[in-house]
């Protein structure tokens, strides 16, 4: 037995010096004098603090920090300091290494990023307001040293290429987390490939089915789809070999998450995506001639084929603010099918793919990022230091940010502002200045007088016009976008209640001094609590603008200094607290709740937002009035619940024995021939007995789309039913709401 382990730890050694030497090779081209050794001391310390540790999959926990080092490396182009930082991002968390440790090893470059990495390790655990402001804490060390950021995305990358070791219930939180913040930060920060990878990894645990029946077609239509690729390729590649002697031209694959988005908001079938793959053309000219000839390369393309005019993208005039520079047209190619064709440089697919880290290579020194992110981390700055914003607002608000792309419009002089897809003239005004936000009363666009919630287009020219007497109101909250004007507006908001609070509590001391009374801080809270509000300046606001009358306010009863509460009252005070609810429902049902047993113990609904049925893949989600609600995994709301309250999460399975039928609803269309509805009809209620709620039809120009809502058991008659139905002649689409 001993011998047999001697060769599992041999075995392990040689593995890690494999990893290790796997590393070197992928920072070689940037090791100057002393990074090797300072690479080397990172190691020998990470794998001797580690020696002990183990991943859940039961290998040697140093494997961890080498494979996020080979990322920084390798996938991001990160430099040595980076990398050592990587192999050292868990050792002052996990083992008696403190940060002083590192700085007299390493230097205080070195430990400042691991200590942003240390501070930011726990982001997503406890409570929803803890997980939020631990957000807002991520970010304000973005906004010190972007390294800790791309390093804590480089983990959690590894996290999800070996999330098969990990519990179902942490494979799920885990992928919610990853699709609801790290991939879109990725997608900001410029790196592609890995925002790609992170949401393709995310959907393989939260829509596994769907997941897997992309990847399996995907593999299907391999060979017909490389076949069309070099049908399409062969006459531009003529004409290029003409023109360029220094080019590649080649088809990738679009994401597995980007053609499941596609079929989602297009409602098709996986046959009926045109686009999954892409062709691109990289160049690599001489620094001064990359526009025109990337133009040029349009230009061949669009001779051999025809352009589709509202397909035109062009990033090299104004690349997107995270640094992302291409031309890419759609044209009509070969047997009537689109193709998108992407043409970029070197240069431009580097950045492209490794982000800002690769705009480095163009800077002075490691670590100076260029001047789009700064505008961006100063904006993050701006919002993070309106301490009044609720932390939950503000990553809701961030992250429309993060998601969106931009327009591009200018100020009366010319002047270019970049700002998210669909902002407004009111975004418009505050991304200027805040003074000019909350005095704005309109604008001109393009000359002509508009709204505040004039939504603007690429190109706009835009006047904004402001009066001394304007004041934001709540209404703004709904057309503004960015997160700059929704923290200055609802800071703006406040200050204009503290005013009129200010008023409110002229009048109640009036009126307590009248009645000799003495307002303490413990009477105003039960007088407060008795009219249930938030909060004594609430209370005051309420007052002031007459929403508490004077009447209600005479009808107060004091006993002395007490405030005398009816007996309703005194119970509605001593309802328990959020957390006790919550306590209180995960005690009645422990770790694991089974529908169908004990269904007198446990109050729980299902959700209308997605209408599970038994044999849906569901979790429970304990609310504060409802009980528990039961959501599918794949429930549109289901990653922010699963993010921002992770701690209310509850497993959940189905019993077998259910005698109770489900209404569900079915979406079809087809072609509206004589007989159709008696088939579909017959098949529903005669043929698999299956009671019909509701049919409604409507029928346009020979084709028809209706809504079937029907009982059923559980997914696999439902699945039956829908495998019945797809076999009438006619029916071209049927999917389930």
């Amino acid at each position: 037995m001993p011998h047999s382990q001697t060769i599992d730890l041999e075995q392990e050694r040689l593995l890690i010096l494999k990893e290790y030497r796997h590393l070197l090779k992928a920072i070689k081209p940037q090791l100057q004098k002393g990074d090797k050794q300072m690479i080397r001391n990172a190691f020998d310390l990470a794998l001797e603090s580690h020696k002990d540790m183990r991943r859940k999959s039961g290998e040697p926990y140093i494997l961890h920090p080498l494979a996020v080092a080979q990322i920084v490396a390798g996938e991001m182009g990160l430099g040595p300091t980076s990398v050592a930082c990587a192999l050292l991002h868990d050792v002052v968390e996990d083992t008696e290494i403190t940060l002083e440790d590192i700085k007299r090893e390493f230097g205080s470059g070195v430990a400042k990023i691991v200590d942003g990495l240390t501070k930011i390790a726990g982001v997503f655990d406890l409570t929803s307001s803890e997980q939020a402001e631990n957000f807002r804490k991520l970010l304000l060390t973005l906004t010190d040293d972007v390294r800790v950021i791309l390093i804590k995305i480089a983990d959690r990358l590894h996290n999800m290429r070996t999330l098969d070791s990990m519990p179902r219930n942490k494979q799920l939180k885990i992928s919610s987390e990853t699709s609801y913040l790290y991939a879109p930060l990725a997608h900001r920060l410029g790196l592609y490939a890995i925002k790609s990878e992170l949401e393709d990894l995310s959907m393989k645990y939260t829509e596994t089915e769907a997941y897997r029946l992309i990847a399996q077609k995907l593999n299907e239509s391999k060979r017909e789809r490389t076949r069309y690729i070099n049908e399409f390729i062969r006459p531009i590649k003529e004409r290029l070999d003409k023109e360029f002697t220094n080019y590649q031209i080649y088809g990738r694959p679009k994401s597995i998450h980007s053609i499941w988005n596609k079929m989602k908001t297009k409602e098709v079938d996986f046959e009926q995506v045109y686009d999954l793959f892409a062709i691109r053309v990289l160049l690599n000219p001489e620094p001064e001639t990359e526009k025109s000839d990337c133009w040029k390369v349009y230009s061949i393309v669009t001779d051999i084929y025809r352009p589709n005019p509202s397909r035109l993208r062009d990033w090299l005039s104004t690349p997107k603010t995270n640094g992302y520079e291409a031309l890419h047209t759609t044209v009509m190619g070969p047997k009537g099918k689109w193709v998108e064709v992407q043409v970029r440089t070197e240069r431009m697919d580097e950045i492209a793919e490794k982000g800002y880290a690769a705009h480095w290579k163009y800077k002075e020194g490691e670590g100076t990022a260029d001047g789009a992110l700064d505008d961006w981390l100063n904006r993050i700055r701006e919002v993070l230091q309106n301490q009044d914003s609720n932390a939950l607002d503000f990553i809701n608000d961030f992250k429309l940010n993060l998601f969106q792309d931009e327009i591009y419009v200018f100020t009366p002089k010319g002047q270019l502002k970049m700002l998210p897809n669909g902002s407004t003239t009111l975004d418009f005004a505050f991304d200027i200045h805040s003074d000019i936000g909350v005095t704005c009363i309109g604008a001109k666009v393009n000359h002509k007088l508009v709204p505040l919630s004039h939504k603007l287009n690429n190109g706009d020219q835009v006047e904004i016009i402001t009066s001394k007497k304007q004041k934001p109101n709540e209404d703004w909250l709904n057309f503004v976008l960015t997160g700059k004007a929704k923290a200055k507006i609802k800071s703006a908001l406040k200050e204009e209640k503290r005013k009129v609070a200010a008023d409110g509590k002229e009048l109640v001391l009036r009126k307590f001094r009248h009645q000799k009374l003495e307002l303490n801080p413990k009477l105003l809270d039960d007088i407060v609590a008795y009219f249930k509000l938030q909060s004594v300046q609430d209370f005051y606001y309420n007052v002031a603008t007459k929403k508490i009358t004077p009447k209600q306010l005479g009808d107060l009863q004091f006993l002395g200094n007490k405030l005398i509460l009816p007996k309703e009252e005194k119970q509605e005070a001593k309802q328990p607290s959020v957390e006790e609810t919550i306590k209180n429902t995960l005690k009645k049902n422990a770790e694991l709740l089974i529908f169908g047993d004990n269904l007198d113990k446990i109050d729980y609904k299902f959700a209308n937002c997605c209408n599970p049925i038994p044999g849906d893949d569901v979790f429970g989600f304990v609310t504060i009035s409802d009980g528990i609600k039961i959501h599918k995994t794949n429930c549109p709301n289901a990653v922010q619940l699963m993010s921002n309250y992770g701690y209310r999460i509850i497993k959940t399975k189905w019993n077998k024995d259910h005698a109770i039928a489900f209404l569900t609803e079915l979406k079809l269309s087809g072609i509206d021939d004589v007989g159709v509805m008696n088939k579909i009809t017959n098949i529903i209620s005669s043929e698999l007995k299956i009671n019909m709620r509701s049919l409604s039809i409507e029928s346009k120009d020979g084709i028809f789309e209706g809504v079937i809502t029907v009982f059923v058991e559980d997914t696999d008659q439902l699945d039956k039913l829908i495998m019945r139905l797809k076999g009438i002649d006619g029916i071209l689409s049927i999917s389930r709401q």
